[in-house]
């Protein structure tokens, strides 16, 4: 990491984890004493409380760097965010297109409810792992024989949830990249399958599952198309702690629950159906830089991001001078040398935060051709193998 950059991490890093620290201590004690007593009440504390730590991080988009997140979706479709269940289903092509949930769920009011399948490691991720662990965030380990279960039981918890929640489910597995584009492009030719351009082939397993188990209360599968315009750098975290600003479209288009097919395999093709149009429609994006289907939503940026930010650093700050006056931390060498230490592991768990974002560091995945009987067959043997 440049010296720069550094000097910008750390004290946002020390923040942060100070912050989240403190969060993450709050949700521990609810999760021990409120949850057995009563889960939805843990459940209202916890989205308020998780919400404070989420609340930096679009800070950090919105005001810090100044990244301009443009929605693109019907005036229904955008007046029922927030109001309702969803599953979400979107493309993976930037490093933060998790950040670029968070700050849509922001705009919609259910930011402290929103929820995501991530992959296992992230729970181990300090403070922010931590911190969607307590909030019931769904963790796989890319082996279908191990995550089926999990994904069910995660699922049905959810059936309860007192608020209106977002479930976001990245189907394609993986974060596009040009390695990965051509290994799906290979395998497209070899089984028949139209070729993604902008896309990759999405594994319908994880969506069949989600949609199985969600049919009788959640009302609706958000289809989000995450886009980059042409004069706009792609965002990634670096350049967030940079301040270097970037923009976002958000296509949003909306599809009722009940209007699914009812069989599986039914379910799987309208799942790689719609990644066809999304194709499509990435491709109309490249031509016209925009997406002139649907129409620009004003979002704005709300102040309450700042607000908490701003409460967090004085909170942060004064607690920090108290104990400098209360402790002799720095009137030895052995404190000096703790408080370098301390640095350096903050400094160090920004770094695994940063590189754990980039695309770049996920290896491409390699598909072998299958022979099978069929074209949803030989999708499903090609996504075992990617879990």
């Amino acid at each position: 990491m440049a010296i720069a950059a550094a000097a910008v991490v750390l004290p946002l890093g020390l923040l942060f984890f100070a912050s989240g620290l403190l969060v993450n201590l709050i949700q521990a004690i609810c999760y021990v004493v409120l949850r057995p007593v009563s889960k939805n009440l843990y459940r209202r504390i916890n989205r308020v409380v998780a919400e404070l730590l989420w609340l930096e991080l679009v800070w950090l988009i919105d005001w810090w760097a100044g990244v301009k997140i443009q929605i693109f979706t019907d005036h229904e479709t955008f007046r029922l965010m927030g109001k309702e269940h969803a599953l979400v289903m979107s493309n993976h092509r930037s490093d933060i297109d998790w950040l670029v949930g968070w700050v849509s769920a922001q705009r919609s009011g259910c930011l402290g409810s929103t929820l995501a399948v991530m992959k296992k490691s992230s729970k181990f991720l300090p403070v922010i792992g931590w911190s969607m662990w307590f909030s019931e965030y769904l963790f796989l380990e890319r082996s279908w024989a191990k995550d089926e279960s999990t994904l069910r039981s995660g699922i049905q918890q959810l059936s309860d949830y007192p608020l209106p929640f977002w479930l976001a489910l990245f189907v394609e597995g993986t974060r596009f990249t040009q390695a990965k584009l051509l290994a799906a492009k290979e395998y497209a030719t070899s089984t028949g399958l139209p070729v993604p351009r902008n896309v990759l082939i999405p594994r319908t397993k994880g969506f069949v599952s989600a949609v199985s188990h969600m049919r009788s209360f959640v009302p609706a599968i958000y289809d989000v198309t995450v886009a980059v315009p042409k004069n706009s750098p792609a965002p990634t975290m670096l350049r967030l702690f940079k301040g270097q600003t970037s923009v976002v479209h958000v296509h949003i288009k909306r599809h009722l629950m009940k209007e699914l097919p009812e069989t599986d395999e039914a379910v799987a093709q309208w799942c790689r159906d719609i990644f066809v149009a999304k194709d499509a429609l990435l491709d109309k994006h490249i031509a016209e830089d925009t997406f002139s289907d649907k129409e620009l939503q004003d979002t704005g940026r709300p102040i309450k991001s700042l607000l908490v930010m701003m409460s967090w650093a004085c909170l942060v700050v004064a607690g920090f001078v108290k104990f400098l006056q209360r402790s002799s931390l720095l009137s030895s060498w052995k404190g000096v040398a703790f408080s370098a230490v301390g640095l350096a592991v903050v400094t160090a768990l920004m770094q695994i935060m940063i590189q754990f974002s980039q695309s770049e560091r996920s290896n491409p995945t390699k598909i072998a051709p299958v022979q099978s009987k069929n074209k949803g067959e030989r999708l499903e043997a090609r996504n075992d193998k990617q879990q």
